[in-house]
């Protein structure tokens, strides 16, 4: 009778683990299709409830720095896009959309910097570093008129 205890025990143990670890994978994957479909209401808690199973994914910090973008939610963003680097310090995407905060805060200084972080590591959106270049040429050229 104790040896069909433990085993009961230890099949239910496995399906509780099983679903806890392939089931915060669903919250990712189904979140993202949320994501495109721009139910960002749903995704958004699809993907806090992801990194509650899943508390170092860099993706689920991203996509919620995505979805507080949409929302106009400046504050937010920029936090999860501090997580997202924290995480994963070379994600180009979240360091670019920084570098955009930065250039809205007129905080250039932190924008270049970003973006010589960025130039050394960029592999997939390095088409954007002439696009920030101008906005932070601009900016100079602008400030050399006003002194």
């Amino acid at each position: 009778m104790i040896y069909v205890k433990r085993i009961i025990f230890v099949i239910f143990f496995n399906l509780v683990f099983l679903n806890l670890v392939f089931g915060a994978e669903n919250f990712f994957e189904e979140a993202k299709k949320k994501f495109e479909k721009k139910d960002y209401e749903k995704s958004k808690f699809l993907f806090q409830r992801n990194i509650v199973f899943n508390p170092k994914d860099a993706k689920s910090y991203l996509y919620l720095a995505k979805i507080f973008k949409n929302e106009d939610n400046q504050e937010e963003e920029e936090k999860n896009l501090d997580t997202t680097l924290l995480l994963d310090p070379e994600n180009e995407e979240a360091i670019y959309m920084l570098i955009n905060i930065q250039l809205d805060r007129s905080n250039f200084e932190k924008a270049n910097d970003l973006m010589d972080r960025f130039s050394n590591i960029c592999k997939t959106l390095c088409s954007k570093k002439t696009e920030i270049s101008k906005s932070l040429q601009d900016f100079e050229a602008n400030n050399e008129k006003t002194n």
